[in-house]
């Protein structure tokens, strides 16, 4: 196993450099180097606590980075939060899918990024036909079939919820999306739906970051794995070239590739 050089690919979305975060004398995250290509589907994996979502907080800056640099589109960036990110195509969706259970499906799309008719500040005029027949195309491209959009997100079921955030990413156009558990509360149906998401974004070329402990659904939809253990980086695998038990043995520290023993 080696580790990807970066000179060999002219097609990377997101790159990061010595990613760093400590917390006063916490090191929650340690010089992470890490790299997607456009299309490719990522797994992070690891153990509670191993730097996984302190990973992504940093690239998607709900928190600021101790060090390091994040390489986004090609350009070096250093968002001031994740609204910039946001609107520079990263879409994420959290654990706690940061939804409003009062707003319909259409508001919720659009909550911060409203479309308005007239701009008049506090008293602007929202284009609620436009984000409704966007709302429509964002859920076509993800294969999301929600019922009534003009419900409210409080009287759906958490996989229509989970549905709806990532149905979100789908229509901005983003560049990038990144999934935190997206599948960790939901049952067998609901689960299935989510991973047929995955697939269709896959189809379409877009490229995912996922972090998930479900060994299965990280073998069935990503094209590598990338193993964090202790907040560093401790693997990088081809989901073609290993298994289970190898990730397993790097989640746990039994095996540490050679490329990543300084770091492991």
């Amino acid at each position: 196993m080696s580790e990807l050089k970066l000179h060999d690919m002219g097609d990377i979305v997101l790159e990061t450099r010595d990613l760093t975060k400590h917390y006063g004398g916490v090191h929650a995250l340690e010089g992470a180097n890490f790299i997607l290509r456009k299309g490719e589907h990522v797994a992070i994996m690891g153990d509670n606590g191993a730097g996984k979502s302190t990973f992504v907080r940093q690239i998607t800056a709900v928190e600021q980075r101790t060090r390091g640099e994040v390489i986004f589109d090609g350009h070096a960036v250093n968002f001031a939060g994740p609204l910039e990110a946001r609107e520079a195509g990263i879409e994420t969706v959290f654990q706690n899918l940061a939804l409003a259970d009062d707003l319909d499906v259409p508001s919720n799309l659009f909550l911060g990024r409203e479309k308005v008719l007239f701009n008049l500040g506090p008293f602007s005029i929202l284009d609620r036909k436009a984000m409704r027949e966007a709302t429509m195309r964002g859920l076509e491209k993800t294969g999301v079939k929600i019922p009534n959009i003009l419900n409210t997100i409080r009287n759906m079921s958490g996989g229509q919820r989970q549905c709806v955030a990532i149905a979100r990413t789908a229509a901005f156009h983003s560049k990038l999306t990144i999934m935190d558990e997206p599948t960790a509360a939901l049952g067998v149906q609901e689960t299935a739906q989510v991973e047929n998401i995955i697939r269709t974004l896959k189809k379409q070329g877009e490229p995912l970051i996922l972090i998930s402990h479900n060994m299965r659904q990280v073998f069935d939809l990503m094209d590598r794995i990338v193993v964090f253990r202790r907040g560093r980086i401790c693997a990088n695998l081809n989901v073609a070239e290993t298994n289970p038990e190898d990730v397993v043995a790097y989640i746990t520290g039994a095996k540490t590739g050679a490329e990543y023993a300084d770091v492991a």
